[in-house]
């Protein structure tokens, strides 16, 4: 992208949010390419130029997945209006831990759309402050998404350990598939959002942790696996809505 130098790098540093207008292909067509063509850059200097190019072709899919969530503002607004204060959630850690994270996520577009614009020349700002300000709303979301799923995993376990007094084996054993069908779901969830975590922090100002050490191939293999993981878990979360569907 023009414009920036964190500018240049943002196209990549659109994670896991709530929704994904991005589409799961696009993102996982735009990390391979970045891991591949990171890799042909840096170990193999006779294909370096292939390499290049396969890192503009990821440049040019992230690109169009920030594009793409121009569009986003509405179903998330809308699914933050749903949920509101979470007074039907039973766990209250859990609910103010998405409320948190909602709010998080419905500032993380507008930031993204203002940084894009900067970056287009549409607008007149200072287009690294805004893609600061919209990489660290990511990595909040993301803390807030790994919390919440591990939290939730350790609730579960808790539950099939000795769910109020009694035993595990005494549950009515679709009750305890589910059960176990959620704690995978969120180890996934879980995974996903330590890759891209790991990513985010890279695209964090130099000097926060590992923030700017990350090569292109590392950043490309972090998304890679989030992609994959969240793939894994749509993949699984539609077999058991057909599972349970009459």
């Amino acid at each position: 992208m023009a414009g920036c130098v964190v500018g240049d790098c943002s196209s990549a540093m659109i994670g896991t949010m709530v929704t994904d207008s991005g589409l799961p292909q696009i993102r996982t067509l735009g990390y391979c390419c970045q891991l591949i063509g990171g890799v042909l850059v840096e170990q193999c200097p006779n294909r370096s130029e292939v390499g290049r190019r396969l890192l503009v072709v990821s440049a040019q899919f992230n690109h169009c997945r920030i594009v793409l969530r121009l569009f986003d503002d509405l179903a998330m607004f809308v699914y933050t209006k749903q949920y509101g204060l979470g007074t039907k959630e039973e766990d209250i850690f859990i609910r103010w831990l998405s409320v948190l994270s909602n709010v998080t996520d419905q500032l993380y577009y507008p930031c993204e759309h203002i940084a894009w614009a900067a970056d287009a020349k549409v607008l007149q700002v200072d287009c690294a402050w805004w893609w600061t300000l919209n990489t660290a709303l990511w990595t909040l979301s993301l803390l807030l998404g790994a919390v919440k799923a591990l939290w939730t995993m350790l609730k579960l376990r808790q539950k099939l350990r000795s769910p109020t007094g009694t035993s595990a084996s005494q549950l009515p054993r679709s009750k305890r598939r589910a059960m176990e069908a959620r704690i995978c779901s969120e180890v996934l969830t879980l995974l996903s959002n330590l890759a891209d975590l790991a990513n985010a922090v890279h695209w964090l100002p130099r000097g926060v942790l590992w923030a700017g050490r990350f090569p292109p191939w590392l950043v490309g293999l972090m998304g890679t696996i989030s992609s994959i993981l969240s793939t894994c878990q749509a993949v699984r979360a539609g077999r058991q809505a057909k599972a349970d569907s009459p």
